[in-house]
C-alpha cells in the first residue's frame, strides 16, 4: 500500500471550499459534505483509486454534473476528504492538553488519536503531498498538537519539529500496518502462515552460521511478534525513545 501521486488542487478553489459552508444545498439537494462523506466511505470500502467524481456520483445516485456544481474536480475533493478525517480527531482544541502527564502525555495522547483515524480511513495512507491541506480542521489540529509544546523550554521551530516528528513516525508505522494486512488481503496468508511454509527454503539459504546475529534476533523477533513485524509495538517503542530525546533537550536547557 504505497503512497499514490495525486494531482494537485488550486489554491484558491481549494481553500474558499475547505472554509466555505457545506452545509447548504443546491437545487439537485446535494451539499458538500453529503459529497465529501460519500467519498470517504467509497475510500474506505475500496481504496483512493477508486474514487472519482463519476463514482461518488454514481453511490450519491445522482447525475455526474451535479457534482461539479459543488467540487470542482477529484484533487479539490480529496482536499476536503483529507480536513472532514481531520475533523475526527478531538472534541476541541484543548483536548490534547488535558490529558494527564503534562507533555508527554498529551504527545503520546496525539499520537494514539492519530494512529486511531489512519486504522478508520486507511486511504489516508495512499495519499502523497508535499502540501499540507490548510482548512479548519486541520489547522484546528495543528493548534491542538502544538498547545501542549509551548512554554516548556521549546523555540518555535523546535515544536514544530517535535510534533512532526511523532507525526511523521505515527504515519509510518500505520502504513506499514496497512501494508501488511494489504499482503495478506493479496496473499491469503499471515505472516506465520508465509514463514511457516518457506522455512525449508529459508533454513537452506539463511545459514546461522554466516549470519550468527541476524539469525538469532530474526528468530527472536519473530517469535515475539508472530509476524515479520509489529507495527504498535514499533509505535510504542519508538514513541518512548523519541519522547526521552524531547525530555532531554529540554533538560538540557535547564542546566546551568
Amino acid at each position: 500500500m504505497g503512497g499514490k501521486k495525486t494531482s494537485e488542487a488550486d489554491p484558491a478553489r481549494s481553500l474558499a471550499l475547505l472554509w466555505g459552508s457545506h452545509s447548504r444545498p443546491g437545487r439537485s439537494g446535494l451539499t458538500v459534505r453529503s459529497i465529501v462523506l460519500a467519498a470517504i466511505e467509497l475510500a474506505n470500502a475500496e481504496g483512493i483509486d477508486a474514487v472519482s467524481m463519476r463514482q461518488v456520483a454514481e453511490r450519491l445516485e445522482v447525475g455526474t454534473m451535479s457534482l461539479y456544481t459543488h467540487v470542482p474536480g477529484k484533487a479539490e475533493l480529496i482536499d476536503l476528504m483529507v480536513d472532514t478525517a481531520y475533523g475526527e480527531l478531538y472534541p476541541d482544541v484543548d483536548a490534547p492538553t488535558r490529558q494527564p502527564g503534562g507533555w508527554r502525555g498529551a504527545l503520546a495522547f496525539v499520537a494514539a488519536r492519530n494512529w486511531d483515524l489512519y486504522q478508520r480511513n486507511p486511504w489516508m495512507l495512499q495519499i502523497v503531498s508535499p502540501r499540507s491541506t490548510l482548512g479548519p480542521n486541520a489547522t484546528l489540529k495543528y493548534e491542538a498538537e502544538l498547545r501542549p509544546l509551548d512554554g516548556i523550554g521549546l523555540s518555535d521551530v523546535e515544536m514544530d519539529s517535535v510534533l512532526t516528528l511523532v507525526l511523521s513516525h505515527v504515519e509510518s508505522t500505520a502504513r506499514t500496518k496497512a501494508d501488511q494486512a494489504q499482503v495478506q488481503r493479496d496473499t491469503g496468508m499471515t505472516d506465520a502462515e508465509w514463514w511457516l511454509s518457506n522455512a525449508p527454503l529459508l533454513d537452506k539459504v539463511m545459514d546461522a552460521t554466516r549470519f550468527p546475529v541476524a539469525s538469532r534476533v530474526g528468530q527472536a523477533a519473530g517469535q515475539a511478534y508472530q509476524a515479520i513485524s509489529d507495527p504498535a509495538h514499533a509505535l510504542a517503542f519508538g514513541l518512548e525513545r523519541i519522547l526521552d530525546g524531547v525530555a532531554e533537550l529540554i533538560t538540557s536547557r535547564e542546566r546551568p
